[in-house]
């Protein structure tokens, strides 16, 4: 299970030219499932992604957690996480889990997010999304479990 995270002021996302969902300051998080990722992964990468201290306190240092700065959440499925580009110049996505899976495991994991008390606005599952996001920073961290 791996995740991109991003801190943003704000974010809008669209599927197929239809707005979806937006979030105002917080993370949009790229969330990807390998093949054999299990629950418990998704319970420990959601505990980790809303406590990590990435939002600056009153003295500028980031020791703000999105919970302490009551933001919000963007989670977007990429499966695309796991392109390996080792070899030639197409994408493998061998190691990406197949999707009925990747799908529970992506919906247990935003409900896992949002039990800690975050709005969690979603994606489109498998959906041709466009995102348009204002990055704060920019600030982005790569968590791989």
């Amino acid at each position: 299970m791996k995740v991109v995270l991003q801190r943003v002021k704000s974010a809008r996302l669209h599927c197929d030219e239809k707005f979806v969902s937006e979030i105002g300051f917080g993370l949009v998080v790229f969330f990807g499932v390998s093949v054999g990722d299990e629950y418990s992964k998704a319970d420990q990468m959601a505990k980790k992604i809303v406590n990590l201290r990435v939002f600056a306190d009153e003295n500028g240092k980031s020791n703000l957690s999105v919970i302490d700065v009551k933001g919000e959440i963007l989670s977007v499925s990429q499966f695309t996480l796991y392109g390996d580009v080792k070899k030639g110049f197409r994408p493998s996505f061998t190691q990406a889990e197949a999707p009925d899976k990747a799908k529970l495991l992506y919906d247990y994991f935003c409900d896992k997010l949002s039990e800690f008390g975050v709005t969690v606005k979603k994606g489109v599952f498998g959906g041709d999304m466009t995102i348009t996001q204002v990055n704060d920073g920019p600030y982005t961290i790569v968590y791989e479990l």
